[in-house]
């Protein structure tokens, strides 16, 4: 018979950790993506020489950038992280380092297309963990979206209320995407966990993409 008092819990169970090799490559990914989004942003290379750039220009769109790398990338990423260690199983971050010099590069030709990297997990997971913690990632972009969009309501049409909206819009876009239902993103993964979880999730992600993709929430918003 099974007796709970027999098994042994690893140390560090439980505990969300980072080596400093993960800290590494998160750094070159957050720093290569939020490059890539300020060219994108700024108008591509055939506006980076422009006189028409301003410092405050480049400034705004460097920030702009940086909290929407850090949220709707980063932290979906860093989102599967948490749940996977909190599950017990082993979870870092890895860069794609051609994935970012295409990010640059397609930036420069005035379009984006971001592959930062995934983050790897190894342990013994239920078929319920695993579709929690790919659920964990969209998630945490709906939340962020949410957030960032409700911040842009409060401060108007003003330069800080626009990039909010534009950084809310991004984590919505991004929601949608990873939650299709299309190996390995991460609906196909919550979808063999839960058909209900996945339909009312995927449905809400949908509602909202649609909204940015169409420019009826900035219609919406009055922004």
């Amino acid at each position: 018979m099974y007796d709970p008092r027999t098994v042994t819990i690893p140390p560090g169970y439980g505990k969300v950790r980072f080596s400093g090799e993960e800290l590494r490559h998160i750094l070159v990914a957050v720093g290569a993506l939020t490059l890539a989004f300020t060219i994108f942003l700024l108008g591509g290379a055939g506006r980076l020489f422009s006189s028409s750039l301003t410092p405050f220009t480049i400034i705004y769109a460097a920030v702009i950038s940086f909290i929407a790398v850090l949220s709707g990338f980063m932290l979906h990423e860093l989102g599967h992280k948490v749940s996977a260690q909190r599950s017990g199983a082993w979870a870092e971050f890895r860069s794609y380092p051609a994935g970012l010099l295409m990010s640059i590069v397609f930036s420069l030709l005035g379009f984006i297309i971001a592959l930062p990297g995934a983050v790897y997990i190894q342990g013994m997971i239920s078929r319920k963990q695993n579709g929690l913690i790919s659920l964990s990632g969209p998630a945490t972009n709906l939340l962020l979206g949410a957030g960032f969009v409700l911040g842009a309501v409060a401060l108007g049409d003003s330069l800080l209320g626009v990039g909010l909206y534009w950084i809310g819009s991004i984590n919505f876009l991004l929601a949608a995407f990873n939650l299709l239902p299309i190996p390995p993103l991460d609906g196909s993964k919550v979808l063999r966990w839960s058909v209900p979880a996945y339909v009312a999730v995927f449905a809400l992600a949908l509602v909202m993409a649609g909204l940015v993709y169409t420019g009826l929430l900035a219609d919406l918003l009055m922004l």
